[in-house]
């Protein structure tokens, strides 16, 4: 990013819709027309300042810990006594210290314990007022040195804890960072990064415009980012100085000019690029360390991408889609990710405003176009491109047959004038219709382009022989051609089409697909969205930028070589988030390799036991501690002991019995299908993360927070 806020692109800015949505009812009477009817409450009172929050202290000692404010927990749960042994030694020791002191008092033990009064009373007090205020005190010291010791002996205090059900939260023995103080030399409201560099001035100016609230946090990780721009390429620190001199809290701002979102639906963290997604339930289904904790996604572990299963009405979209995208759209807008949405048209992903390009396929009104061959001008990267798109899902097909096919087609005819084919063109040219090939032919024979003239003539000869992929590539190209379609798809230059090649630059997309009325059309856009992915992230000149697709629905969108470059994905800085309604989605031979390809899976509530087979094959087992108790009845031989027992089973109703504990460590799986499928509550999800390090969590139960 450049310090001017320029993105190196000369890419036209979208025009920002002013849509105003319509409210709910009739307006008030009286109201002016087109104003909003009057808030039924009071707005959330003011979280803390961009102060406050730079200086809470963040700590982390897992992936998906929310490090704001967070303290760390001990690994392993204490040892706890059973609430009924506390009991019983409190009631002794409460007992044994009023027999120590009855014994005390009545003389038993002799009077050594009145020595110190006798020691430090005046003889001329005996029988005054002073004298008897000074036994009392000195009975009261000794009361109180009885109650603290027999106290400490029964475990009273944790007794008085366990009774008002509340956990102590034990710290690591790590040390948690300290509070910066304000005003210090580490105070992060203060800029000392810019002090250091020697410059004061900025650093004062930045200063003061975080102090007087013109500064939010999108503000304050652009500019951060800004400056670590800066000191990887020096020569930007005069402009860099001038813009922030002259814009304060605005420098180096977004391309689009906006500082942050119309609307935010969950809690974010820019400072650590978190979003919190939910608590982890504080039950012994989870390690001790993470219960009660809160969960977060961040590009560290999602750059190892993340599968969700779930079934429709889970919360797929409202608790995990739409704050991943908002969280990547907040960062992109202080130049530090780029996302693309991938949804049905109407899935609640946020406003338009909230985007930079939004691709509505299908609708005449909309602004931007998709292009279909991904800004590629190579016709092998696009025919492969396409290949995988259009039959990459067809059983039997060979999808490096049908990248041979079109790329017969698509070399020929860029050679011939100098752009890819329309939709419509490529369909005529796959139907082997006779008006297409003769012009095509014509074009390259008036060109010189002989070699061409080769590859048109040889996909003609392999045109109907058996195996060929051209009729299948014909017909999926007809499911775009489709008069709702018209004027999509466009390479002749009379549409803005977006492409992918463009996530070198902080851009915030979001592409609707028109999943109603075009199922078949929108899987392939999907998978060929998928595929440019893939391809564009890896092939990056600056990775510097996070790269994230998200789709809200994966359904019929995975190949075989989608599947393979998910994994390269992590040393290219990219990440993929894919949710399915079943794994039954994705063909059987992609499942277990699906699952072995992500480094974040999830599992919501409602999963059936198909699907929570295959996860907990993948999440294993491990090794657990198990009780086994045996009860065996107690026989007595002598007559008064057998009456002992006859009695006591007439009271309580159960034979006396006698208990054989076993202790042994078993494997066992984390989380097995039966309990994925049965053991969830509604409102909860399981959920394993691993990071681009190579660190990982274990499955965790999380409570996920709701939004929207």
């Amino acid at each position: 990013m450049d310090t001017d806020g320029t993105y190196g692109t000369d890419e036209k800015r979208p025009p920002r819709a002013g849509h105003v949505p319509r409210p709910a009812g009739p307006p008030p009477v009286g109201a002016p027309p087109g104003l909003p009817p009057k808030p039924a409450h009071a707005p959330a009172g003011p979280g803390p300042t961009l102060a406050d929050w730079l200086r809470t202290p963040r700590n982390s000692d897992g992936p998906g810990v929310w490090t704001y404010g967070h303290v760390p927990r001990a690994a392993e749960e204490p040892e706890r006594t059973p609430t009924r042994q506390l009991i019983s030694g409190a009631l002794i020791a409460l007992l044994a210290g009023l027999l120590l002191w009855s014994l005390l008092w009545n003389g038993y033990l002799g009077g050594f314990w009145l020595w110190p009064l006798y020691m430090f009373t005046p003889d001329s007090w005996a029988g005054t007022l002073p004298s008897v205020v000074a036994s009392y005190v000195w009975y009261a010291l000794v009361i109180a040195a009885l109650t603290v010791g027999f106290g400490r002996l029964g475990r009273w205090p944790e007794l008085a804890r366990r009774m008002l059900r509340s956990r102590a939260v034990q710290a690591v023995q790590a040390a948690v960072p300290a509070r910066p103080e304000e005003g210090g030399p580490d105070d992060p409201a203060g800029w000392p990064q810019l002090r250091g560099a020697g410059l004061g001035e900025i650093a004062d100016r930045l200063g003061a415009e975080a102090g007087s609230g013109r500064m939010n946090d999108v503000d304050y990780a652009r500019i951060r980012r800004a400056w670590e721009s800066v000191r990887a390429e020096p020569s930007r620190a005069v402009a860099f100085a001038d813009s922030v001199r002259d814009k304060g809290a605005g420098a180096c701002v977004h391309p689009s000019g906006a500082r942050d979102l119309p609307v935010r639906a969950a809690r974010h963290d820019l400072l650590a690029r978190q979003v919190l997604l939910g608590t982890v339930d504080d039950s012994a289904r989870n390690p001790y360390g993470r219960r009660g904790t809160r969960l977060a996604l961040d590009p560290a572990v999602l750059g190892t991408s993340l599968l969700a299963v779930g079934p429709s009405g889970a919360g797929k979209t409202r608790q995990l889609v739409r704050p991943v995208v908002e969280s990547l759209a907040l960062q992109a807008l202080a130049g530090q990710a780029a996302v693309i949405a991938v949804a049905s048209a109407g899935t609640p992903l946020g406003p338009d405003t909230a985007f930079d390009v939004v691709v509505r396929v299908g609708d005449p009104e909309s602004v931007y176009d998709l292009d279909l061959y991904g800004g590629t001008t190579d016709a092998d990267e696009a025919a492969t491109l396409l290949a995988e798109a259009f039959v990459g899902d067809v059983p039997g097909l060979e999808v490096r047959r049908a990248a041979t096919a079109l790329a017969q087609l698509l070399g020929p005819f860029r050679a011939a004038y100098g752009r890819f084919p329309a939709v419509p063109e490529l369909r005529e040219l796959l139907d082997q219709v006779p008006g297409a090939l003769g012009g095509l032919r014509t074009a390259l024979e008036d060109t010189g382009h002989h070699l061409m003239l080769r590859e048109l003539d040889a996909r003609e000869r392999q045109y109907g022989a058996p195996g060929d992929p051209g009729p299948a590539l014909a017909d999926r190209v007809a499911l775009l051609d489709r008069p709702a379609f018209a004027g999509f798809f466009d390479t002749t230059g009379q549409s803005r089409p977006f492409s992918l090649r463009a996530l070198e630059h902080p851009l915030r997309v979001r592409v609707d697909l028109p999943e109603r009325g075009h199922a078949d059309a929108s899987r392939i856009l999907a998978r060929l969205l998928l595929a440019q992915f893939n391809a564009c992230a890896a092939a990056r000149a600056d990775r510097s930028l996070f790269a994230f697709l998200a789709f809200d629905d994966a359904s019929h969108t995975l190949t075989p070589q989608t599947v393979r470059g998910l994994q390269r994905l992590r040393s290219a800085n990219a990440g993929v988030l894919l949710t399915l309604r079943t794994l039954d989605d994705v063909p059987e031979a992609l499942r277990t390799p699906l699952l072995g390809a992500v480094g974040c899976r999830m599992a919501f509530s409602g999963v059936t036991t198909w699907d929570g087979k295959r996860f907990a094959e993948a999440w294993g087992t491990e090794w657990v501690e198990t009780r086994d108790v045996t009860h065996r009845t107690v026989f007595a031989d002598q007559p008064l002991t057998r009456a002992i027992h006859a009695f006591r089973k007439l009271v309580t109703g159960k034979a006396v019995t006698t208990e054989a504990v076993t202790v042994r460590q078993v494997e066992r799986e984390r989380w097995s299908a039966s309990e994925l499928a049965h053991a969830v509550p509604p409102g909860y999800a399981v959920l394993s993360l691993t990071s681009v390090k190579g660190e990982r969590a274990a499955p965790l139960l999380v409570r996920l927070a709701a939004t929207g």
